[in-house]
């Protein structure tokens, strides 16, 4: 588990680096608003292709087999992007990191899933989460470290390189794990699942085995909107609903952020610490709590806060005053999300499709989740250059249509076990008898 667990360090940190580099980028290669935008969501293009393109593979070949490639990928972006000699090496390397992304973000939760306790599963594929929380906050503390030791084109070079380390030893330790052994079972390799059982230390082999429903059929079926509408609906919405927060465009823009509020650098990368900070403490306190409370009580909760404090942010720019409160209404709209939505995506994604088709299905929810973030990083500075308000309350009125969305329609799935999630979805019609698990 800490291996896949280490995906979300890397999908963390190449996140959030790039809002240390936005401003060299700009001045080192004379990049207009538009050119800016396409380097940072060039990422964001690779991480939806990489989110689709993964499920199939995972499904046929394993999520650690496609992971240990996924991890290969982290190291090339991270060297290229550090090496690049202008805007299209840039696109490239940074493209290439959204492949690994959107991979990863498939791949590593539906592992952590399938070899964890129904009891559990919220808080284990929580770690993944938490994991690319750590990772942002590594970012923003690297960025502010080499920033203060390295100048003009070395620091941001520097900035980009360093995730080729975490991603070595990533790859390391995804030679050292076994295979899921739902997924074995499924497969009809029974030997080779008993044996990851108990190198997983996961229980009883012959209880888990027939419980999973060992198979000799190989074949892998098909994610149809007919067999799977429901998963399919709640997987897009909550995907789409993740990313109209503005969690990325905040986090990936963070620097132009504070800069438009007339912070300087110095100050904006040690801003923009505390606020990794405070999505670290978000998400630990959201881990603790979606195995007790549930997933849907977190959503409803997330959604009222981060609408208030994104009202809040587009307030001061609104009016040209508070410019000392930014810092604390983002921090607030971090810790809202980190709790709620932060704390709940992967492990609902996971745990909503059945075994056969879970990689699609994850693939289907993070694909959506990456489009909405291209389209949103992409467009943020250019609709900011004119007014700095408007996304935040655009972001802010987003919200309050998930809070009503996910009031009626999201089914609660704490507790239920994941051969048992497709029948439970099916009794619970349009989500009126959610909350009773």
């Amino acid at each position: 588990m800490t291996a896949a667990s280490l995906g979300g360090l890397l999908f963390g940190f190449d996140t959030a680096v790039i809002a240390g580099v936005t401003e060299a980028l700009r001045g080192t290669f004379g990049l207009s608003a538009a050119e800016l935008g396409a380097a940072v969501s060039a990422a964001l293009v690779g991480t939806l292709i990489g989110a689709l393109g993964a499920g199939a593979p995972g499904d046929r070949h394993g999520s650690r087999t496609v992971l240990i490639w996924i991890a290969i990928a982290y190291v090339i972006s991270a060297l290229g992007s550090a090496a690049s000699a202008g805007l299209p090496m840039i696109i490239a390397f940074r493209f290439l990191g959204g492949l690994a992304i959107g991979g990863s973000s498939v791949l590593a939760p539906v592992y952590i899933a399938e070899i964890s306790p129904p009891a559990r599963r919220g808080l284990l594929v929580g770690s993944f989460q938490l994991s690319i929380v750590v990772g942002i906050l590594a970012a923003y503390v690297s960025n502010f470290v080499v920033g203060q030791l390295a100048e003009g084109d070395l620091a941001w070079r520097i900035k980009l390189g360093v995730a080729a380390l975490p991603a070595l030893l990533f790859l390391a330790l995804l030679l050292r794990i076994p295979h899921s052994p739902r997924w074995l079972a499924q497969r009809g390799r029974v030997p080779e699942a008993r044996g990851a059982i108990e190198r997983l230390a996961m229980g009883d082999a012959d209880a888990l085995l027939a419980e999973f429903g060992a198979t000799s059929d190989t074949a892998t079926a098909r994610l149809s909107w007919r067999a799977y509408r429901k998963p399919i609906l709640l997987a897009v919405l909550l995907a789409m609903f993740n990313q109209l927060s503005g969690i990325n465009a905040i986090l990936y823009y963070l620097g132009d952020i504070f800069a438009a509020a007339g912070f300087d650098a110095w100050s904006s990368d040690l801003q923009a610490v505390a606020i990794g900070v405070a999505n670290l403490f978000g998400t630990l306190l959201g881990m603790s709590l979606i195995d007790r409370v549930g997933r849907k009580p977190l959503l409803l909760v997330g959604a009222l806060g981060t609408a208030v404090a994104l009202a809040a942010v587009a307030t001061i720019y609104s009016s040209g005053h508070g410019a000392a409160l930014l810092l604390p209404c983002l921090i607030g709209f971090i810790l809202f999300f980190a709790i709620s939505q932060g704390a709940v995506i992967w492990v609902y994604l996971s745990e909503i499709f059945p075994t056969r088709v879970r990689a699609r299905g994850q693939a289907l929810g993070s694909a959506t989740h990456w489009g909405m973030n291209a389209l949103i990083a992409f467009g943020f500075p250019v609709v900011a250059q004119y007014t700095q308000a408007l996304p935040f309350w655009l972001f802010a009125a987003a919200m309050l249509v998930q809070f009503v969305v996910v009031l009626r329609y999201f089914p609660e799935t704490r507790g239920i076990a994941l051969e048992g999630m497709e029948r439970a979805l099916e009794k619970r019609q349009d989500g009126r008898n959610d909350d009773r698990a």
